[in-house]
């Protein structure tokens, strides 16, 4: 099936792995490209969201060791701006580069996109989200006492990671912006990180210092523009339960009673893979022809080719993609 609306979520630790240089970044997004142009050239309109998790935590830290009265570190929206500037400058330079050696006409263009949140919302009393790089125990308590109002905790068992305050999306505010640029053939790099953080204020939209998880941002824009297809990209090439255990068992087509099902007996890790199978649940619920899928960038190839991956649709039953 050609011609579909895709949104693909690329996670931030697609594009940063241990080295945070400009260069290494950079070489990671043009082996994304080369995967990524092969829907344009199934013929279907694609739109692109990422993370940026290691990048703005990076960001942050370098600002916090950097801060003066004369030049303080900017706020946590506007290093959420600062780096969906960054990954999208790489990401649509990269994107042009692999459609120009195949010969393929398409622009690709970065929105700065906001995300409206709702200022009552819980998660500024309770942060969650990581951002920024892991480290042992004593590292974060050494930087706890460098940083006191930074918050650490354990990440999945990977090691220690900040955490920030993660509200839901209610209103992505460019949808419409990025539904007429894929009208006009461009490919669109929006949400990245999860969205500038945005509370209505009257006629004003005010930056709040949080991070939207970018899986609920991809789907909310995915939603709003009447996207076919979501697809989220993380670290496995499919959903599992009873993950690294004896009795681990891959999930391919499954449907969202079953989803909740596996939800409602802890088989997911919060801090992981959860928010990404509630938002490919979100996903199908408000789009209910529509299907969400999550896999690995590494099996991106796979997907396009053989519909490899975990496919979430209204029933088990459904065809998948």
């Amino acid at each position: 099936m050609t011609g579909r609306k895709i949104v693909v979520a690329l996670g931030g630790n697609a594009i940063l792995a241990k080295d945070a240089s400009a260069a290494a970044q950079q070489q990671a997004l043009k082996e994304t490209a080369q995967s990524l142009v092969k829907f344009i050239q199934a013929g279907d309109e694609l739109i692109i969201s990422h993370g940026n998790g290691p990048q703005v935590g990076n960001l942050l830290l370098q600002q916090a060791v950097g801060s003066t009265p004369e030049n303080p570190a900017m706020p946590l929206d506007t290093a959420v701006a600062m780096t969906q500037g960054s990954i999208g400058y790489w990401l649509q330079n990269a994107m042009a580069a692999e459609l120009s050696h195949l010969g393929i006409e398409v622009d690709v263009a970065t929105v700065v996109t906001q995300v409206v949140v709702a200022q009552d919302d819980p998660a500024f009393e309770h942060p969650t989200k990581p951002i920024g790089p892991f480290y042992t125990c004593e590292e974060a308590t050494e930087l706890q006492v460098e940083t006191p109002t930074f918050q650490f905790v354990e990440d999945a068992g990977r090691g220690f990671r900040r955490v920030v305050p993660s509200p839901r999306p209610i209103d992505v505010v460019e949808a419409g912006a990025v539904n007429q640029l894929v009208k006009n053939g461009v490919v669109p790099i929006a949400v990245g990180g999860g969205g500038v953080p945005v509370i209505r204020r009257g006629h004003e939209l005010v930056g709040c210092e949080a991070v939207i998880d970018k899986d609920f941002a991809s789907e909310k824009l995915a939603e709003l523009v009447g996207a076919d297809l979501l697809i989220i990209l993380t670290a496995v090439d499919h959903v599992y339960v009873n993950f690294n255990q004896a009795t681990q068992k891959r999930l391919e087509t499954v449907s969202v009673a079953e989803l909740q099902h596996h939800i409602a007996m802890g088989q997911f890790a919060a801090g992981s893979m959860l928010p990404k199978v509630e938002a490919a649940i979100d996903f199908v619920v408000h789009r209910p022809a529509g299907q969400a899928v999550i896999t690995s960038l590494s099996n991106l190839d796979e997907f396009i080719a053989h519909g490899t991956g975990t496919i979430i649709a209204n029933s088990a039953a459904t065809e998948s993609v």
